[in-house]
């Protein structure tokens, strides 16, 4: 999986800076531990009764109670407030004595990696009173709600109102209710009942939803804050309202001052300029350390590290596989251990594990808990660190010097060498307390110039994705049956596979494909061999496909779901050895379809062409004439040549001969004896990795709610999941989120590849409702610990396709 830098991702990153080139320049930094936040009292009293509020938001930190984003009142039992409670939920909210309106999401709101946009409207006058306050997040109004007071037509607020206002944190008078995070284009509508559509729009290019220009009228107390003018932390430069009225907003502890200290950033969610080495220049959505993974205190934005009881670490948000990239960290003592750490790292520091680098200013560079080159460093100082990923080649520097007499931009004098093409993630850790370290990924000015050809760690220094839009390749449909024949619609491609599950009864799977042609079925939680029904699926067509009547898959009344893939436009013969199979193969995307018949005699390990130009990471193959298990190949097994699974049970499988062979660009070679008998039909579905847009990997369980932070590179549109090192009882089954069932954290809708149970069932049948995880802009986090998914110290096999690459993903 790439997640690299480079210059062609320039012309898709400038498509996403906005409408008409609308770019956010700036945005502020707000941290609890300053007490930092804006204020401004109204002169008069503008429409109380209606108005929108807009703003772009990146979360700090998670579970804290009471976070502000913007507030009015006076104090006491008399103010109303935007804001996140300590479960992670929104709130709007007016108060005297008693909620005299009120919203509380059901949905959480836990992505720290990406920008949100929020909009909430006020409109009493409205004559239907679920209308009369409304919420959107990132264009989409939020229609389900723990709690909901509604107020009373023509209700006048606390906004608008000649009291005091204030954004990051609650009005004056009222217990602190900092914000942690980012703000960034707040504009605010007195007067108005507007919808997001007069904020963003939706990116043709790249699916992303945007900012863009507002070209209406404020209201008399409307305001627009860019906070572009960082020459000053006053009303008139960094509070400077934009809209015309001038009704600037003062700020309270925030620093413009340069370093580490400073809160006006780069980091935006409109992404465009050129990274000349220099820190501060570039806009986009930059790296930050991340509260999702590893362990110890964030704090002013994520960017500072600090650790007071055991030795810890925390990695980035984005991860390094191929490009060249540098970043610095400031140290407050010599216990801090700034470094690199792999994918999946579960060491306690960088360096504490044979795969991890990491820099312990007490005594040397250290590799699996041994020092290898020894540096020291004290408090203050700047630590340098270059990545080129593409070599593997790492470099460690202090305040502008490389150690090593390093050279990153000639490439020689590196501290160590990594294995590259795999992620690596830059990380803050500590091994002596207490301990301070700040991050700088390049959201302001370096300390020292960047090496020639090394990159700042942010989305618009990543390259164009190979799948822009994956709802070209992959998607997935909702639909309701209606007993007699109906075409489902709307894909954006012509489908390859469809795969068809009852979501609301206890229904067998059906997997239908264009190779073995419409009607064809394999049922995935059996061992049937493949039959001809075309009552179920009769036809493939331009955007989705035709249903018949079969109740297993369009019963009247009944729900059903379909995931479908693309794998490309025609069918070609490929011959290798004694096989020659049927393959469709869709490259770009990583999916084949791969038909063949066993030879005579059936022999042992044989190849076969899967057409993708790169090695299939996950395979599932099935003998199409026999009663017979699927075989599952994963490129995660611990034993590559013997290890397999089925979707018909729950258990682990280990031959005790080999099953696998050579699994290359071109072909796969597998058992045929396993498969089939001679001359008897099988089919593979072989997926490949994408960057940005399919990944294929495995993670340890923790047993705890708080669980593995898994980087995909993309924010997951459709995630299944499996241990690979335990089964065998209910409950370790394969399991299937997708963000159309689940739309919204915590996404928790599942269904079981391994069963026919309704949703929400394992398959004994018990209840899962609640058992899941939060789909993020960059991979999900495990927040159960049930064994089927969280088990402490086992592992557990994925397989998951994009609904947005991180560079085009908002935070979910």
């Amino acid at each position: 999986m790439s997640i690299p830098g480079s210059s062609s991702a320039l012309f898709l990153a400038a498509a996403a800076a906005g409408a008409g080139g609308y770019q956010v320049q700036r945005s502020l930094r707000f941290n609890s531990s300053d007490s930092a936040y804006l204020s401004r009292t109204p002169a008069s009293a503008g429409n109380r009764k209606t108005w929108t509020f807009s703003c772009w938001l990146k979360r700090g930190l998670l579970g804290s109670s009471f976070q502000t984003i913007i507030g009015a009142g006076t104090g006491g039992n008399a103010e109303a407030s935007i804001r996140f409670n300590s479960d992670d939920a929104l709130e709007f909210y007016a108060w005297t004595g008693g909620y005299n309106a009120r919203l509380y999401t059901t949905q959480v709101f836990r992505d720290v990696s990406a920008w949100y946009h929020l909009v909430a409207v006020f409109d009493t006058p409205n004559a239907t009173a679920d209308q009369r306050i409304r919420l959107y997040v990132n264009g989409i109004e939020i229609t389900t709600f723990s709690s909901r007071t509604n107020p009373t037509q023509n209700y006048d607020g606390y906004f608008n109102n000649s009291i005091s206002h204030t954004i990051g944190d609650a009005v004056s008078g009222a217990s602190p209710r900092f914000f942690n995070g980012y703000l960034a284009d707040i504009h605010f509508i007195d007067g108005q009942a507007l919808t997001p559509s007069s904020f963003t729009e939706v990116s043709a290019t790249t699916g992303q939803l945007i900012p863009k220009a507002y070209t209406g009228s404020f209201g008399t107390n409307g305001f627009w804050l860019k906070f572009s003018d960082n020459s000053a932390a006053t009303a008139t430069t960094l509070g400077k309202d934009y809209s015309g009225n001038s009704n600037n907003w003062t700020p309270n502890n925030l620093s413009v001052t340069a370093g580490a200290g400073n809160d006006s950033l780069v980091d935006t969610p409109t992404s465009y300029g050129t990274d000349t080495s220099a820190g501060g220049e570039v806009r986009g959505n930059y790296c930050t350390l991340n509260p999702l993974a590893g362990a110890q205190t964030l704090a002013n934005g994520n960017l500072d590290f600090s650790n007071n009881t055991t030795d810890s670490h925390r990695p980035s948000t984005i991860a390094m596989t191929t490009g060249k990239w540098y970043c610095e960290f400031t140290t407050s003592s010599y216990g801090g251990v700034p470094g690199l750490v792999p994918a999946g790292f579960t060491g306690t520091y960088p360096g504490s594990t044979a795969t991890s680098w990491g820099w312990y200013g007490g005594a040397a560079i250290y590799n699996n808990a041994v020092g290898v080159f020894a540096a020291t460093f004290t408090t203050n100082d700047i630590i340098q660190l270059a990545f080129d990923a593409d070599s593997g080649k790492l470099w460690f520097g202090k305040n502008g010097t490389w150690l090593n007499s390093g050279n990153p931009g000639a490439g020689t004098g590196q501290i160590a060498t990594v294995a590259s093409g795999t992620w690596h993630f830059a990380a803050g850790g500590s091994v002596v307390f207490p301990v301070t370290l700040n991050a700088n990924f390049g959201q302001r000015a370096f300390a020292y110039t960047a090496p020639s050809g090394f990159k700042a760690l942010v989305d618009t220094n990543l390259p164009a994705p190979v799948v822009a839009k994956p709802n070209t390749v992959m998607d997935v449909k909702l639909y309701t049956g209606n007993g007699s024949t109906q075409t489902i619609s709307g894909l954006g491609f012509s489908p390859d596979v469809v795969w068809l599950k009852s979501r609301s009864g206890a229904l067998n799977h059906a997997l239908f494909d264009t190779i073995r042609t419409a009607g064809y079925q394999i049922n995935p939680n059996l061992t049937d061999a493949e039959t001809l029904d075309t009552t179920k699926l009769s036809a493939f067509t331009s955007d989705g496909f035709t249903l018949g009547s079969q109740s297993g898959v369009n019963g009247s009344g009944s729900t059903f779901v379909a995931w479908t893939w693309d794998a490309g436009t025609s069918t070609v013969t490929n011959t290798q050895g004694s096989i020659t199979s049927s393959v469709r193969a869709n490259a770009s995307a990583g999916f084949s379809i791969v038909t063949w018949t066993a030879p005579n005699p059936v022999g042992s390990i044989a190849s076969v062409g899967h057409g993708l130009n790169a090695a299939p990471q996950f395979m599932i193959f099935k003998n199409r004439d026999l009663n017979n298990h699927w075989t599952i190949y994963h490129s995660s097994f611990s034993n590559l040549t013997r290890n397999y699974l089925k979707f018909s049970t729950e258990s682990v499988f280990t031959r005790t001969q080999d099953l696998w062979g050579t699994i290359n660009s071109t072909v796969f070679n597998v058992d045929q004896g396993f498969l089939a008998n001679a001359n008897e039909k099988c089919v593979a579905y072989c997926f490949a990795p994408v960057a940005g847009y399919s990944s294929f990997g495995s993670y340890t369980g923790n047993g705890s709610t708080d669980g593995p932070f898994v980087y995909t590179g993309f924010r997951p549109r459709w995630i299944m999941v499996k241990s690979s090192s335990i089964g065998g009882s209910p409950g370790y089954d394969w399991i299937i989120h997708d963000t159309s069932r689940s739309t919204y954290n915590l996404s928790a809708t599942q269904l079981i590849a391994n069963g026919s149970v309704a949703e929400n069932q394992d398959s004994s049948g018990a209840s899962t409702a609640g058992f899941g995880w939060d789909i993020l802009s960059n991979g999900f986090k495990i927040r159960t610990s049930t064994a089927g998914r969280n088990q402490s110290g086992q592992t557990y096999i994925y397989a998951a396709f994009a609904e947005n690459p991180f560079q085009y993903a908002r935070a979910r």
